[in-house]
């Protein structure tokens, strides 16, 4: 039968040339022979070697899925001859990959900050436009972002020999193996700096407060983040500045209460002025304007004041500005009110009609409204 080199690996038939690749690699450091000698574990691990060489070449793994043997019959050889065609995958399990040659810059892109603005329930809803201050990294104007004291410069590290890196030979189970890693004297960057600059301490930057003008958009909301391009860190070398980000914190209103880009608030009416009806002054975002109550209204419904809320952000229009409606009832009562109610309920009877007064009603509630009022 012939062998299954997918299960040989522990992968789907769709796995990918990454997921074929890791699943050798951590086969390898579990199964060498340098690292297990039993002998079963060195079948098995020409096994995986052999099953690897065929599903990591394209065209041998195009071969084998269509049901050929490309091994040429070699079925389960390998090992470190001719089998062994990977040899810098093996070297990577045990090593890891490769590390980039060449010394780094120390020249790199700054960290993004970010700062919190606090704006009233009217600016969100319209938009402003805002004047923040801001502490970041700026190039050091001392050293220009070269990081050297004035009239001097960066030199070759004559450890590396500004390669960056230093080698070293090691040995093992494959023989005489190099390896290398960043220089220990200039930390990679292939040059060290004598003399430092007294102001940014060789760094190329400095701390600066800085004044910026923010436009806040209408319709922002709280956590809404406005990005400013390149106003943020400078980075180390004086290398090009991060983003500076704006987040926004709507400040609660007094008064109305934000869902969405909706308003809403509470007014509280007497119990006579929900029968009868009534007009309620309130200032809205847009000025002053008047409520409308109509005759029985009930405590817990609500008035729509349509386009009188927050501009949306994306798209024309405004959201609605939702009257909540709260009848307060008296809790104390001198005897002329107590005496009108009696009239009220004694003419109400066991019906309760809605929506309308029975004849003599309408004045007695007027005479209410009027007692409730202290007329």
């Amino acid at each position: 039968m012939a062998t299954d080199y997918y299960a040989v690996l522990g992968v789907q038939r769709d796995a990918s040339q990454d997921e074929i690749k890791k699943a050798f690699r951590r086969l390898a450091r579990e199964l060498h022979p340098d690292v297990n000698p039993d002998p079963k574990t060195q079948e098995r691990f020409k096994e995986i070697n052999t099953a690897y060489e065929v599903l990591s070449d394209p065209q041998k793994k195009q071969m084998y899925d269509l049901g050929g043997d490309p091994t040429g019959g070699a079925g389960r050889g390998g090992g470190f001859g001719g089998g062994f065609g990977n040899f810098s995958d093996i070297m990577d399990a045990f090593f890891g990959a490769a590390s980039q040659r060449g010394p780094r810059s120390r020249t790199r892109r700054g960290q993004d900050a970010m700062i919190r603005l606090d704006i009233e329930l009217d600016e969100a809803a319209f938009g402003t436009t805002k004047d923040i201050q801001v502490d970041t990294a700026v190039v050091c104007t001392t050293c220009s972002g070269e990081g050297a004291a004035p009239g001097t410069s960066a030199q070759t590290c004559d450890m590396c020999r500004g390669r960056g890196e230093v080698s070293q030979v090691t040995r093992s189970f494959l023989g005489q193996v190099m390896t290398s890693r960043p220089c220990p004297q200039c930390q990679g960057f292939g040059t060290v700096v004598p003399t430092p600059c007294p102001e940014c301490a060789g760094d190329g930057r400095v701390r600066s407060r800085r004044n910026l003008t923010v436009k806040i958009p209408a319709g922002v909301d709280n956590g809404t983040r406005i990005q400013l391009a390149g106003e943020g860190e400078v980075g180390p070398g004086g290398g090009p500045a991060g983003d500076l980000y704006v987040e926004i914190h709507e400040v609660p209103h007094p008064v109305f209460q934000r869902r969405g880009d909706d308003l809403h608030c509470t007014v509280t009416i007497p119990m006579t002025a929900a029968a009868l009806g009534t007009k309620v002054p309130l200032e809205t975002l847009d000025g002053l304007e008047e409520v409308d109550i109509r005759p029985g209204t009930q405590s817990g419904q609500s008035v729509p004041l349509h386009q009188r809320g927050v501009t949306h952000l994306r798209g024309g229009g405004r959201g609605d500005l939702i009257v909540h409606v709260e009848v307060q009832t008296p809790n104390k009562l001198d005897p002329e009110q107590e005496e009108l109610l009696r009239r009220l309920a004694k003419l109400r009877g066991e019906e309760r009609p809605t929506g309308q007064f029975q004849p003599g009603q309408q004045g007695l509630f007027s005479r209410l409204k009027d007692a409730f009022n202290g007329r």
